[in-house]
C-alpha cells in the first residue's frame, strides 16, 4: 500500500508494550494450555496498516487474535473504559480505540480510519458479536468500507474452537484444542457504493467460513 498520509507501522510504545505482554503470558498460554495451532503466518504483511477481518465466538478472541498474527491488532472497546485513569493507557497503548456505547456506526468507523492511519491492524469481527458456533452468517458491512474508504487491503483470519474456552457457569478457561488459520490478502472494494462492499463482504466471509470449516 503506497500512501504517504499512513505510518508504516503502529507506533514504538504500544509495539514495545505488545511484546513485553505477549510473549510472557499470551502466546504460552495459546499454544501451552490451548494447544493452539496457527497456519498461514506468512500471509501476514510486516509493515503496513490494513483491515483484519476475523470470525467471532469467545472473549479470547481479540488477544489470541493480536498476540498470533506478530503484530498489535487495534480493536474497539467501549468509550467508558477510557475514563479509568491507569487502564486508559494501558488499552490506547495496546492499540484500543473508544467508541460509544450505542453509537452510530459512522463514529466507529471514524475510530477505525484513525488506527488505520496510525499504521495498526484495525481488527472487525464481520458479524459484530459473537456467535455461537463461530460461524458467520450474518455479516456486517462496516469491515468493508473502513477498507473502502482507506484502501487498505483486508486479511482474513479464522478461529476455531474459541467458543468451548468457557462453559456456561464457569469463570475458569477450559483446555481445549483451538486453531487459527490466515488467509490470503483481499484487495479493499473500489468504491464505497453499496455492491461492492457487499461483494467484497461476501468474498471474506465465504473464505473465513471455509477456513472454519477445516477444523483443527
Amino acid at each position: 500500500m503506497e500512501n504517504s498520509e499512513f505510518r508504516e507501522r503502529e507506533p514504538l510504545s504500544s509495539l514495545i508494550l505488545y511484546y513485553l505482554f505477549k510473549s510472557p503470558i499470551l502466546v504460552p498460554m495459546y499454544h501451552i494450555y490451548f494447544r493452539g495451532r496457527v497456519y498461514g503466518l506468512e500471509n501476514v504483511p510486516k509493515k503496513h496498516p490494513l483491515v483484519v477481518v476475523c470470525n467471532h465466538a469467545s472473549y479470547f478472541d481479540p488477544p489470541f487474535l493480536s498476540s498470533c498474527l506478530g503484530r498489535p491488532v487495534a480493536f474497539m472497546a467501549k468509550e467508558e473504559l477510557f475514563s479509568v485513569p491507569i487502564l486508559k493507557e494501558g488499552i490506547r497503548l495496546y492499540g484500543a480505540y473508544p467508541v460509544k456505547r450505542g453509537a452510530s456506526d459512522r463514529s466507529a468507523i471514524r475510530s477505525a480510519l484513525a488506527a488505520v492511519k496510525d499504521g495498526w491492524l484495525v481488527g472487525i469481527f464481520m458479524q459484530g458479536t459473537r456467535t455461537a458456533d463461530g460461524v458467520i452468517d450474518d455479516p456486517k458491512l462496516g469491515a468493508a468500507m473502513i477498507a473502502a474508504k482507506a484502501q487498505v487491503p483486508l486479511l482474513p483470519v479464522s478461529l476455531w474452537g474459541t467458543e468451548k474456552i468457557l462453559k456456561k457457569g464457569s469463570p475458569i478457561p477450559r483446555s481445549v484444542p483451538l486453531t487459527m488459520r490466515v488467509g490470503e490478502i483481499i484487495q479493499p472494494p473500489e468504491s464505497n457504493k453499496r455492491q461492492a462492499l457487499e461483494d467484497v463482504t461476501q468474498k471474506c466471509t465465504t473464505v473465513i467460513n471455509q477456513l472454519h470449516a477445516l477444523g483443527r
